[in-house]
């Protein structure tokens, strides 16, 4: 976190400092310098990090103050007065005074700076770009962050850290240098991304897709788009929304938000365009072209194109690095300069179409198991169908799809459906809550492949040991709840 006193905290936080044992008046500690992490997590305070002590569903962060005292933790932010030798700053909720500190912290870093510029002489204040959507936004945080770090300071979540409590953590990791701020934005309902928009006040924000992930939380699609579009809904004029015009639902948010509006795709009227799209077992290849220079935001007069090679398996990753490269395009970088950064990426992230390299001799093993949709899912066993070759099996290893609701029957049904339609060789199901899957498959008559349906991890593990034979590609897809990710470094000899 950037530098900032006690007193400067206690007002961002509008919060009652406290001082610590050591102290006979407040005023002796108000001007206490505090520039460590901020941490929410006992464990991971280290001396001169800020504890926030909140409360959680299981337990209550008051009681790890002691820990976090230990550990050496310069400040703590408590609900309720707690004993503690550390200075403390009591507030009405922990909650929202780590928002409060978070919008506070990018402000002043905006403000500092706003006439910064950088070694030749251009422009170089704080861009912030915020990123939400069903799926995809890890992958395109991690590409963003990959092109970016290139050209400067930046700062990007670590794994999936996009909720009240993640976003605003990663965000307050900014110091004076960063030139950029990457912020993943999720939500599990209305207000979510409203709220994490308020904080951050992005410069671009990304739309990538609306699709049924925690559709049980939100209440259906329309709810889930309506969710999705806060995003836009309150960025000023001198922002930037960028939308997926391939996403009916996505396109039709330009209508909503008094931004400039770009959309990138593989549609006509994309004004970063996709084109040529091919994926194998090597990776991912396409091409795409941006709006000339004298015509930003227009599709007449295509510009720039940028061949670019992806280390990272699927048609869908198309998109997300799309997305990565046309961030960067609007604040400079060149398409080719972001092509090459993206060429270095050897994964999106851990658990997101992974090939696994010590698996059984001859066997293949992507493991996609971090997360999953129905979106995501599709599009992970039609990336398998496209990367088995002549000769070779496609094994999808799946479990249950979470946060589904009432779509949960249907929606597992429907893969299915799909594994025999993508003529999937071998299905295995894994566990209680993926069970449509195996009966939808089963119940497909035109099928000549064949499912088993296993009731845990350490049943699947033993079925597939005595199943996979050399040249068997073996995807492994579940949400992070099934545990399959797992199985998949199971199979796949990964240790870690």
């Amino acid at each position: 976190m950037i530098p900032m006193t006690l007193a400067e905290i206690a007002a961002a936080v509008d919060g009652e400092l406290i001082g610590g044992a050591q102290a006979t008046d407040v005023a002796d500690q108000a001007d206490l310098v505090v520039d460590g992490s901020v941490e929410t997590d006992s464990r991971l305070v280290a001396p001169g990090s800020v504890f926030f002590a909140l409360p959680g569903e299981v337990t209550d962060g008051r009681r790890f103050v002691p820990a976090a005292t230990e550990a050496g933790a310069a400040l703590v932010v408590t609900p309720e007065r707690v004993e503690t030798t550390a200075p403390q700053i009591v507030v009405a909720d922990g909650y929202a005074a780590l928002a409060a500190l978070a919008h506070d912290v990018v402000a002043r870093v905006r403000a500092s700076s706003a006439d910064r510029v950088d070694a030749d002489g251009r422009p170089a204040p704080l861009r912030v770009v915020g990123i939400t959507g069903s799926n995809g936004k890890t992958s395109t945080k991690n590409m963003l962050a990959t092109i970016l770090a290139t050209q400067g300071a930046t700062i990007a979540p670590k794994g999936s850290f996009n909720n009240h409590v993640g976003a605003p953590i990663s965000m307050l990791r900014i110091t004076h240098d960063t030139r950029f701020l990457v912020v993943e934005m999720g939500a599990s309902g209305t207000g979510h991304i409203a709220k994490l928009v308020s904080i951050a006040e992005p410069d671009v924000g990304v739309v990538l897709k609306v699709g049924l992930a925690h559709a049980g939380e939100f209440g259906g699609i329309e709810a889930t788009q309506k969710a999705k579009s806060e995003m836009v809904t309150d960025l000023p004029e001198t922002a930037t929304a960028l939308l997926n015009v391939d996403d009916d639902r996505v396109a039709a948010m330009r209508g909503l938000t008094r931004a400039r509006v770009v959309g990138f795709g593989t549609s006509a009227d994309a004004d970063y365009r996709i084109a040529g799209i091919e994926t194998d077992r090597t990776g991912t290849r396409f091409t795409l072209t941006g709006p000339a220079a004298d015509q930003p935001g227009g599709t007449d007069h295509l510009g720039e194109t940028a061949d670019v090679r992806l280390a990272i398996i699927g048609e869908h990753h198309a998109m997300n690095a799309s997305a990565a490269l046309t961030v960067a395009n609007l604040w400079g970088v060149p398409l080719a300069t972001g092509a090459a950064a993206l060429a270095s990426m050897t994964r999106a992230e851990r658990w997101r179409m992974e090939i696994l390299p010590g698996g059984p001799e001859g066997v293949t093993v992507i493991n996609d198991a971090y997360n999953a949709s129905p979106d995501s899912t599709a599009a992970a066993l039609r990336t398998l169908a496209q990367v088995v070759r002549p000769g070779e099996r496609a094994v999808a290893v799946l479990g249950e799809m979470s946060e589904l609701g009432e779509f949960a029957t249907e929606e597992h049904d429907r893969l299915g459906r799909l594994v025999v339609r993508l003529g999937i060789g071998q299905l295995v199901v894994v566990g209680r809550g993926a069970m449509p899957i195996h009966q939808a498959a089963t119940l497909e008559g035109s099928w000549d492949g064949e499912s088993v349906f296993t009731e845990d991890v350490d049943e699947a593990v033993r079925t597939l040991q005595t199943m996979l034979r050399p040249g068997d590609v073996v995807l492994v897809k579940s949400s992070n709840s099934a545990g399959l990710r797992f199985l998949g470094d199971r199979l796949g000899g990964v240790t870690e």
